[in-house]
């Protein structure tokens, strides 16, 4: 993979990969999330790439939505506990108007009063039908549970309470303490020279202001193993099962992603979809999790089930961590678990707006890219003892989690 990179004087860092596409996609992504809000601020980093879009110093809201829409491309944003990204896809020839708009929005939303209030009662509708997906509530309410309710811990969209209470000089607030130019990466994937990007990307940003961070991220909580269980009005119970696990530095990291990919990934094969799934028929949604973050990272395991057969699967959950810890992978099985893994990393990256994050988020982080070949020869390093030992790290049974959300 053929990648330019550049760092312009203000620390906004650049990255682009040329390929031969009619479509571009070009994205921000900062170095900023949910876990860098303070008690009065739960929710605020997802808010504000909300309000983004409702006004900057010279476009309305609907002005910002139809300028890529007019031209057939798309505007969109995503906050997760660590990162903002702002991102856009577009014919090639609309690169500048793409751009343009991402940097309009970023450095010069203003932020109408009317808008903030009018956005509120989107996000908590927005708060009031994830409530309503119990199998994507707990996952949230798992972290919470593993990480003691600390900001590490607490959902990326806020509560309803914490929401009707911002301010305007919140968000600038926020901005101006957790948007820091050195912590921004501007990326894209398309049919662009080098140079051209270059250029277009200093005439936009450029001319920011530097901000650079100088402080750093707390600490999370000691993790203390716990148990609990919830009475929810539901169909079926959900439970989450899990523990604390490498974080995104630790080169352990990935062989956790093959055990992971293994026990739970998307693979119809994987080992509690055979086990929970297809040999018992006991549950239809099944899913394990592997996130890392800054100084730690969680695993866990998810699926739903009828009240009748919570005890029984958790007895088949913990079978199959078992396994994992105490029979080492043959020499077929590994093979097995290596292709899955570099099979399913490759066709993702033909998704080339998935790329493009990928690229932004891993330039981000590590400073760096690793070519597919790179990330192969990583796993094919992988032995079956390298795996054994992370699976009695992170699958110790005395270190387990557990949440339960019970039919009521």
């Amino acid at each position: 993979m053929e990648l330019f990179t550049h760092t312009l004087p203000n620390g906004i860092r650049l990255i682009h990969h040329r390929i031969a596409s009619p479509v571009g996609h070009c994205g921000l992504i900062i170095n900023t999330g949910s876990r860098d809000e303070d008690e009065t601020e739960h929710g605020m980093a997802h808010f504000i790439e909300h309000v983004i879009f409702k006004g900057t110093q010279k476009r309305k809201t609907w002005h910002i939505l139809s300028r890529l829409d007019d031209v057939g491309g798309e505007l969109n944003a995503y906050t997760s506990k660590e990162e903002t990204a702002i991102y856009s896809s577009f014919l090639i020839q609309d690169f500048d108007r793409a751009i343009e708009l991402l940097h309009d929005i970023t450095f010069h939303s203003v932020f109408p009063e009317k808008e903030i209030n009018k956005e509120k009662e989107v996000i908590i509708d927005e708060i009031n039908s994830y409530k309503d997906n119990p199998a994507e509530l707990i996952i949230d309410d798992f972290e919470e549970l593993v990480f003691d309710d600390g900001p590490m811990g607490h959902n990326i969209l806020g509560t309803a309470e914490s929401i009707k209470n911002f301010a305007r000089e919140d968000i600038l607030k926020f901005i101006a303490n957790n948007y820091h130019t050195d912590q921004m990466v501007l990326c894209m994937v398309g049919d662009m020279e080098p140079g051209r990007f270059l250029k277009t990307a200093n005439k936009y940003f450029g001319a920011e202001q530097s901000s650079f961070r100088t402080q750093k991220r707390p600490a999370p909580p000691t993790y203390k193993p716990s148990e609990l269980r919830k009475e929810l009005d539901t169909f079926q119970s959900h439970i989450s099962i899990g523990n604390i696990a490498y974080d995104l530095e630790n080169p352990k990291r990935l062989g956790l992603s093959l055990l992971n990919n293994l026990l739970g990934g998307p693979g119809m094969n994987s080992r509690l979809n055979m086990a929970l799934r297809e040999k018992n028929g006991i549950a239809y949604n099944i899913e394990s999790i592997y996130s890392p973050y800054y100084g730690t990272g969680v695993f866990s395991i998810y699926y739903g089930t009828d009240s009748q057969n919570i005890d029984r699967s958790l007895r088949i959950a913990r079978k199959e961590l078992a396994r994992l810890r105490t029979n080492k992978l043959g020499q077929m099985q590994l093979h097995k678990a290596r292709r899955q893994l570099k099979g399913q990393i490759t066709i993702s990256s033909e998704n080339k707006e998935n790329l493009m994050l990928n690229i932004g988020k891993s330039f981000l982080l590590y400073n760096k890219v690793d070519s597919l070949n790179d990330i192969y020869k990583k796993i094919d390093s992988l032995t079956a003892i390298d795996l054994l030992e992370i699976a009695n790290e992170i699958f110790d049974e005395k270190q387990l989690s557990y949440l339960i959300y019970e039919q009521s």
